[in-house]
């Protein structure tokens, strides 16, 4: 797939069609100042975070590029303790800037039953101290953020009673950020002292966010005039973070080339993991997935239009946006107008990714709400995290040559490099707790 894998864009200038300094124009702009695209969502429940009954700035001992880590952990001790007993860490995911560890608590804290359950309720109730790990920069490289959680697990060795073996893991990014940690300690011959791995919809082999969104994202934030110090929509898109993890990735609005691997960032960290091993050989390797199991995606049709905008007639702008077509040779995959520039985008020998299994996130959703544009609830969400890619099954990170439908309900033991793993019964948001995953979890780790 990857060898021929690749987007074309065709750019057109325009003749003026009346004023286009006129304020439709510069309110379009304003629209479109909405910060960074394509993170994960926050808590909506609406509750308070259980208050931390401590926290720990952490300093990274162990820089990348010359560049130190820092992070905070806040510590929920469980039911009855008074000091770390039998502590989880449990890292924050993909998302722009610093960690914002009350949403991730209310986050994971939701009920997610008719019954009222709680996850990180019932986690505290069975004995568990869950440990939430932050960082100061999430969309920094995910070698640097590593390095902040082997501060963390140090940090916990020290402060815990007794010799409980440690849970370590994360969701989305984070599972990759402590699978990274974990695997630099065993290489340094470092203790990690973790007897079990927990990722929480993990993007193993690669992440999805749809070509032409991203290229949506650097075309209007051309438009708008972003105060000093303030992240523009297209921040997280260029972040070393994002490069690292998603499978296709364009570098600006006009590129035309190859997409699966397309920063170097991304092949430098897939070779760099795997000098390491690839995953910690120590600790027993849990993972779950927000999408099925048995191969069949979100409903919907590689290539239809999700949305076509006019602003004004077409005299000021336009956003047209389909879902990833099917392979095939320069299919359409939308356009985008503003003032005097028009861009129209085909990719060739991409699979239909948006209508993969898997843990969806609300990517066109997201720009649809910016531009002004009713979309309906079904057609906001597709595939961000491939059940694959979570489940962590045996492919090349790097060429995908696998089955995105794949059934893997019969997947054995020496096709992934997880020990267990549990996917959920329909695809649900990327990250949400479900009663499917929440039971599994808790049969695994709360003994």
């Amino acid at each position: 797939m990857a060898a021929d894998a690749r987007i074309d864009v065709k750019t057109l200038f325009q003749k003026a069609a009346g004023d286009l300094s006129a304020p439709e124009l510069y309110d379009l702009a304003r629209t479109a100042e909405s910060g960074p695209w394509f993170g994960m969502q926050a808590s909506r429940s609406g509750e308070s975070a259980r208050r931390a009954d401590f926290e720990w700035p952490l300093v990274s001992e162990h820089p990348y590029l010359g560049k130190y880590g820092k992070g905070t952990a806040a510590v929920h001790l469980g039911n009855g303790h008074e000091r770390l007993v039998n502590p989880m860490i449990f890292a924050d995911g993909f998302n722009y800037g610093p960690s914002d560890l009350d949403g991730l608590w209310q986050w994971f804290n939701t009920p997610y039953s008719e019954a009222g359950e709680r996850l990180f309720d019932q986690l505290l109730a069975s004995g568990i101290d869950i440990v939430l790990l932050g960082f100061d920069t999430r969309h920094d490289y995910i070698q640097v953020n590593a390095g902040v959680a082997r501060a963390c697990i140090t940090k916990v060795i020290t402060e815990r009673q007794g010799k409980a073996p440690l849970i370590v893991g994360g969701v989305s990014m984070g599972g990759m950020i402590t699978r990274y940690a974990l695997a630099a300690m065993e290489s340094d011959d470092e203790d990690h002292e973790t007897g079990t791995y927990l990722s929480y919809d993990t993007p193993h082999n690669g992440a999805w966010i749809p070509l032409n969104l991203q290229q949506m994202a650097y075309f209007f934030e051309s438009f708008e005039a972003v105060a000093p110090g303030k992240a523009s929509k297209a921040s997280l898109i260029r972040s070393p973070a994002a490069q690292q993890l998603l499978w296709a990735w364009v570098e600006d609005s006009r590129y035309s080339g190859p997409v699966a691997t397309a920063s170097p960032l991304r092949g430098q960290f897939v070779q760099e993991l795997a000098d390491l091993g690839g995953f910690p050989q120590r600790p027993v390797l849990l993972g779950v997935a927000n999408g099925r199991g048995d191969g069949h995606g979100p409903e919907l049709r590689p290539g239809e239009i999700v949305f076509d905008k006019k602003f004004l007639g077409g005299l000021v702008g336009s956003a047209t946006a389909r879902y990833q077509p099917a392979y095939g040779t320069e299919q359409p995959i939308g356009g985008m107008h503003l003032g005097l520039t028009t861009r129209s985008s085909t990719t060739s020998m991409v699979a239909p990714f948006d209508s993969a299994p898997g843990g969806l996130l609300d990517s066109f959703g997201q720009v649809a709400t910016v531009l002004g544009i009713e979309l309906e609830e079904a057609k906001r969400w597709s595939c961000f995290v491939p059940s694959v890619s979570a489940i962590a099954l045996n492919f090349d990170p790097i060429s995908w040559d696998i089955e995105l439908d794949k059934n893997l309900s019969s997947v054995t033991s020496d096709q992934t490099a997880l020990s267990e793993f549990c996917c959920n019964v329909t695809n649900t948001e990327h990250s949400a707790v479900t009663p499917t995953l929440a039971d599994w979890v808790l049969r695994k780790i709360a003994k």
